[in-house]
């Protein structure tokens, strides 16, 4: 981890009470159709993430797979706290028949296009949660899927198991982020997503403190694993369902299968009459 520039038509404004405890209303917007299957199992992470020091410098882009779970950061902006939450917000049912989806770990340069020209040609919006040092390094896709209406959210900077760092860590991993991203677009995320799907205390602490609400997902396509784009295609439709969102990637590997999945799942979803949303901001 910009507004459809086509999005005529199937536009609606849906109204999303706080997820799974706080009472704030969120109106979202929808466009098209949505999707996707299953549950999440966060991956055992390998390797002394919680020893890395951040660079004060722009990173490379690291090579790291993806599974969703997060932790908060501190950042130089000041907004309304949400409540603080004792788990991740994993469905959004009060959108009747209507899925979210949301892809992890970019933008990059060789996937992030392809899935959003799919987007807009069936003029659906997204969630993209993206790391810090992906959109420093790509800023310009950040800004195209910015303008096209996706909701750019948090995914820390260089993808650590957040729940092996210090708070000052997590703060700084999360704090980065939305400076980058607040940067390039003039605004900070409302969204955040902690890698591997790690949660803890500290994450929902500081995240409300920077204003941002904690997302995880309903169905995990695994498509990190690349398991072939036939098998991802089968999981998102066998998971779609009311309220459902769905975790894909555009980063951290070979993304072509899920580039090429989107392509043949997103059509089914919306004849089998499902729309997309995403929170609107």
């Amino acid at each position: 981890m910009k507004k459809d520039q086509m999005i005529p038509g199937r536009r609606a404004v849906l109204q999303i009470a706080a997820c799974l405890g706080a009472a704030v209303t969120t109106r979202l917007l929808t466009a098209g159709q949505a999707q996707t299957p299953g549950s999440p199992t966060p991956p055992v992470p390998s390797g002394g993430a919680e020893t890395a020091s951040l660079a004060k410098v722009p990173q490379k882009p690291s090579a790291y797979r993806l599974q969703p779970m997060t932790e908060g950061a501190q950042p130089r902006y000041r907004r309304p706290a949400p409540p603080v939450r004792k788990a991740p917000i994993l469905e959004m049912p009060e959108l009747g028949r209507t899925m979210v989806l949301t892809f992890d770990d970019g933008p990059h340069p060789d996937y992030t296009p392809g899935i959003l020209r799919t987007l807009r040609a069936y003029e659906v919006r997204a969630m993209f949660f993206v790391c810090g040092e992906m959109a420093d390094a790509n800023p310009d896709l950040l800004r195209e899927a910015d303008d096209d209406g996706h909701i750019i959210c948090n995914h820390t900077w260089s993808h650590p198991l957040m729940t092996s760092l210090r708070p000052s860590r997590i703060r700084e991993e999360m704090g980065r982020t939305s400076d980058v991203v607040e940067d390039i677009l003039g605004a900070p995320p409302l969204w955040y997503r902690a890698p591997y799907g790690a949660w803890n205390r500290h994450a929902f602490e500081i995240g409300s403190q920077m204003g941002m609400e904690p997302l995880a997902w309903t169905v995990d396509s695994l498509d990190w694993e690349t398991p072939g784009t036939d098998t991802i295609v089968r999981r998102v439709l066998k998971g779609a369902g009311p309220g459902v969102v769905v975790l894909n990637h555009d980063a951290g590997g070979d993304r072509s299968q899920s580039v090429a999945a989107l392509r043949r799942y997103l059509p089914r979803l919306l004849d089998d009459g499902y729309r997309i949303a995403v929170p609107h901001r």
